[in-house]
């Protein structure tokens, strides 16, 4: 068996069950129930500063 053909079943069986499983996988993850005030600090970015600017303590300036 050449290569090729070796690689091409690997990647139409095994490796296309491998990634369903890591996207299946994802979804559980970003879905549980410890994760929810992680994403919504995070979601909240945006507005964080929405009634004044933010402090003159970002990034250096260059000169």
């Amino acid at each position: 068996m050449e290569t090729y053909s070796l690689l091409r079943e690997f990647a139409d069986s095994w490796m296309l069950l491998l990634l369903f499983g890591f996207f299946v996988g994802m979804i559980i993850f970003v879905m549980r129930p410890g994760g929810t005030k992680t994403y919504k600090d995070v979601a909240d970015i945006p507005f964080r500063h929405e009634d004044k600017p933010a402090a003159d303590g970002g990034p250096a300036k260059e000169a």
